[in-house]
C-alpha cells in the first residue's frame, strides 16, 4: 500500500482556507491560506511537505500555518507561522532558527510624502540621486561609519540608538513594530559584529529594494490620511550580514547536536525529534534556546536601525532634490523574519507562545501590514483584523513562483527593464540578472494573495500602491 501524503488529508475549510488534517507524526493540523485554483498554480510539494514537517515540532500548539505567499525555504516554508508553548515539557517548546531565517528582521517600512507624483521635477534625476546615495548590492560597501561602541548601542537599542546618532526622528519610534527595539544582552560572535560594522544603511541584494510608489486607490478605511496620487516610499531590507552570521552561528551549533535515527533527527539531551535537520531547535528556556533568542533580538535591533539609516539617506536625498518643504513621515515598519514571545488563546485557554514568523508579518487588530508585491505590479497596505486565527499573522509579499535560477533561465533582464520603463516604471539595478530573478513573472499575483488573505479573515485591504521608481541591489 502506497504511503499517504498531505494530499490525502487536504480538505477545504472555507473560502480562502484549506486544512491538512493531522496525520503521521504531525502533532497539529496545518492550515493553508489558499483555494483550489491558487493551490494548483503555486503547488510545490517541497514547501507543503515543509509545512507538514513543522506541524510536528516539539511543543507546537494551535495549527501550523502557511500564508498565501508560501514557497520553499530553509527548513520552514517561507510564509510559515508556527507557535510553540513556552511552558511545554521541562524547558519549554522548540525555538528554531530555521523558523526565522537567515535574514533576521528582514522587514518593510512605508513612508508617506506630502507631495503628489507630479510635484517631482525630474524622476530621472531623482532616480539617479537615490541610486547613488542608497548603497545596494551584496557587499555592504558604503554603510554608515560605526565604531565598536556605536555598533554595541545599535545591537542593544535598535532604532532608539539610531535616533541618538541622528539617523532617525524620535517620532518614528511610535510607528515601528515593538518600538524598534527588542530586549537583548547583545551576545553575538565577533564575526557577526565584524560583518555588521560596515553594512548599516545599505539595502542589500536579491529581493531587497527601495521603491517610490503612488497611491493608486484607497479601498477601505484610511487611518493614515492618504490621498490618491500621493507619493509613498517602501523600503525592504533587513539585518544584512550581521543577521546572516547570527543565524549561521546558531544553525551550525544546533544542527551538530542532532543525529540521524530511524529516518528522523534526534537530540538526546532534550528528547527532541525532528523530521528535517534544517529544523534544528532547542527548548526555549534551555541555554541554547535563550542564547539564540538573545542573538536573534540583537540582529533584529540591527535590522530596525538599518531601515532607519536607509530612511535617513532617503530624506536627505529629497531635501537636496526638492528642498526642506518635502516631508517623509514614517507610516509603519514591520518585521517578517522573527520569533516573538506572545500571549494567545489556544483552544479557549491562554498560552504564552514563541511565535515563529518566517516570511510572515504580524497583523494584530488595527495594526498596519505592509505587503510588497513585485516591481511591475503593485504593493498593498493592509490592516490586521480581530479574530485572526493565525496567531495574529498575515502574508509578507507576493511569494515566489519561480526559483531564482529558473527565473534567470526564462526571463531576459534587459528586455524586462525596457518593458517596465515603457510602462512608466523606472528601474535602477546592479545587474540584469537581478532583474530577471525579481521579475513580475517570477512571483505570484499579489492581488490574488491579498484577496485570499482577506477571505481568510486575517487582514483587510486599505490601499493599493503602484511603483514608479525602483532601486534594486
Amino acid at each position: 500500500m502506497a504511503e499517504q501524503t498531505w494530499q490525502d488529508h487536504l480538505v477545504t475549510e472555507s473560502d480562502g482556507l484549506m486544512r491538512i488534517k493531522r496525520h503521521g507524526k504531525m502533532a497539529v493540523d496545518a492550515m493553508l491560506v489558499a483555494d483550489e485554483q491558487h493551490l494548483a498554480q503555486s503547488s510545490d510539494d517541497r514547501s507543503l511537505n515543509q509545512l507538514v514537517n513543522i506541524a510536528s515540532m516539539p511543543g507546537v500548539v494551535g495549527e501550523a500555518w502557511a500564508m498565501a505567499d508560501w514557497h520553499f525555504g530553509y527548513g520552514f516554508p517561507i510564509g510559515g507561522v508556527l507557535a510553540t508553548d513556552t511552558e511545554w515539557g521541562e524547558q519549554g517548546g522548540a525555538v528554531s532558527p530555521g523558523g526565522v531565517g537567515f535574514d533576521i528582521n528582514c522587514g518593510v517600512r512605508s513612508l508617506a510624502l506630502n507631495i503628489s507624483v507630479d510635484d517631482i521635477p525630474s524622476r530621472e534625476r531623482l532616480g539617479r540621486r537615490l541610486n547613488g546615495r542608497i548603497p545596494s548590492g551584496g557587499s555592504g560597501k558604503g554603510g554608515v561609519e560605526l565604531d565598536e561602541t556605536m555598533l554595541d548601542e545599535i545591537i542593544l537599542r535598535g532604532a532608539s540608538a539610531a535616533v541618538d546618532f541622528g539617523l532617525a526622528y524620535g517620532e518614528d519610534l511610535d510607528n515601528i513594530e515593538s518600538g524598534g527595539c527588542l530586549e537583548t544582552e547583545g551576545s553575538v560572535s565577533q564575526r557577526a559584529k565584524n560583518r555588521g560594522m560596515k553594512a548599516l544603511g545599505t539595502l542589500g541584494s536579491g529581493n531587497h529594494f527601495l521603491e517610490l510608489q503612488v497611491v493608486e486607490k484607497i479601498v477601505d478605511s484610511n487611518p493614515h490620511n492618504l490621498f490618491e496620487g500621493q507619493v509613498m516610499v517602501m523600503i525592504h531590507s533587513g539585518s544584512r550580514g550581521f543577521g546572516h552570521q547570527v543565524c549561521t552561528d546558531h544553525v551550525r551549533s544546533l544542527e551538530s547536536k542532532y543525529h540521524s535515527r530511524d529516518g528522523a533527527w534526534y537530540n538526546e539531551e532534550w528528547d527532541f525529534e525532528i523530521p528535517d535537520r534544517q529544523l534544528a531547535a532547542a527548548p526555549i528556556h534551555s541555554k541554547d534556546g535563550e542564547s539564540y533568542i538573545d542573538a536573534m533580538n540583537s540582529a533584529a535591533n540591527y535590522g530596525f536601525a538599518n531601515r532607519c539609516a536607509l530612511t535617513h539617506r532617503l530624506r536627505k536625498t529629497f531635501q537636496v532634490e526638492m528642498g526642506d518643504d518635502v516631508e517623509a513621515k514614517l507610516v509603519y515598519d514591520v518585521s517578517h523574519n522573527i520569533a516573538k514571545i506572545e500571549n494567545h488563546v489556544i483552544d479557549g485557554k491562554n498560552c504564552t507562545c514563541c511565535v515563529h514568523r518566517k516570511g510572515a508579518t504580524r497583523a494584530f487588530e488595527g495594526q498596519t501590514v505592509l505587503v510588497p508585491g513585485d516591481m511591475g505590479t503593485g504593493s498593498w497596505m493592509l490592516e490586521g483584523l480581530a479574530g485572526n486565527r493565525a496567531f495574529g499573522s498575515s502574508c509578507h509579499g507576493a511569494g515566489r513562483l519561480l526559483s531564482r535560477s529558473e527565473a534567470k533561465k526564462r526571463i531576459d533582464g534587459i528586455e524586462l527593464k525596457q518593458r517596465l520603463e515603457q510602462e512608466g516604471i523606472m528601474i535602477h539595478a546592479n545587474t540584469p540578472n537581478i532583474l530577471a530573478e525579481e521579475a513580475p513573472d517570477a512571483y505570484k499575483d499579489v492581488d490574488e494573495v491579498i484577496g485570499l488573505t482577506s477571505k481568510a479573515g486575517l487582514a483587510k485591504a486599505i490601499a493599493r500602491l503602484k511603483p514608479v521608481l525602483v532601486i534594486k541591489g
